[in-house]
């Protein structure tokens, strides 16, 4: 086989990955550089940067481990979603989507935005106690 026959055959992938101090200014960062890294991309993934924003958000409200950082990949096959993960220092604690009904809360309705705009999205065990939570964002959806 060639290696041009071997590019065709091969999906290419985009990886990014930063790890992130557990504060609001970490979270805040999270969502401009993957504004930044999508735009280099060439994608137009509105819903993305939503899901990021909340993600890194409760990453940062829940999931936070003074001294210990959080962890933004994101990663994308050409024919595929954009798989977005945050990895916090809190395995102990699974988010759970709360009743949209409570609705005059300041807060709890991040997950019903994360769902929103993902096709899918759950929780996975991390070593060292951790846990990533996960989306997959299509480029379909981006503006939903």
């Amino acid at each position: 086989m060639s290696q041009k026959s071997l590019a065709q055959v091969t999906c290419p992938t985009h990886h990014f990955t930063v790890q992130l101090s557990a504060t609001r200014r970490g979270a805040r960062l999270a969502r401009l550089l993957t504004e930044r890294q999508l735009d280099d991309w060439g994608l137009p993934f509105e819903g993305a940067v939503h899901v990021v924003a909340e993600l890194a958000s409760n990453a940062v409200l829940h999931g936070r481990v003074p001294g210990r950082d959080f962890r933004l990949r994101l990663k994308l096959h050409t024919d595929g979603p954009l798989r977005i993960e945050v990895t916090d220092a809190r395995g102990d604690r699974i988010p759970q989507v709360r009743d949209a009904a409570g609705g005059e809360r300041e807060s709890g309705r991040g997950l019903l935005i994360v769902a929103a705009y993902a096709d899918r999205w759950g929780v996975e065990a991390a070593p060292a106690n951790c846990k990533t939570v996960w989306a997959e964002v299509t480029p379909d959806r981006g503006g939903a």
